[in-house]
């Protein structure tokens, strides 16, 4: 599922029109952007939690040419599933 394909979801199971179903997804959305910009954790009960892990500067190795190089330190966001949703994912996908 992607942006559009929620906005349309949102919009068919409630009474906002598609408009207005684009401003609530577009405000959570962001709103969770700007909390892990401040570095805060977003916990989402039942689906899991997104949150920012660091790393510190070390030195790689182009693997085309073998030259070694410096990488920057960085923070990436990261996201693990809820227990619920795991569950449900495993009961109803095993094969």
């Amino acid at each position: 599922m992607n942006k559009s394909e929620l906005i349309e979801e949102l919009a068919n199971r409630s009474d906002l029109n598609l408009k207005a179903s684009e401003k609530v997804v577009s405000l959570i959305i962001e709103n969770m952007k700007q909390a892990l910009f401040d570095e805060e954790r977003i916990e989402l009960r039942g689906f899991g939690s997104f949150h920012i892990e660091y790393y510190k500067a070390y030195i790689g190795r182009n693997p085309k040419t073998g030259e070694s190089i410096q990488v920057k330190e960085k923070r990436l966001p990261f996201f693990k599933v809820g227990k619920d949703l795991k569950e449900r994912i495993n009961k109803n996908g095993a094969k």
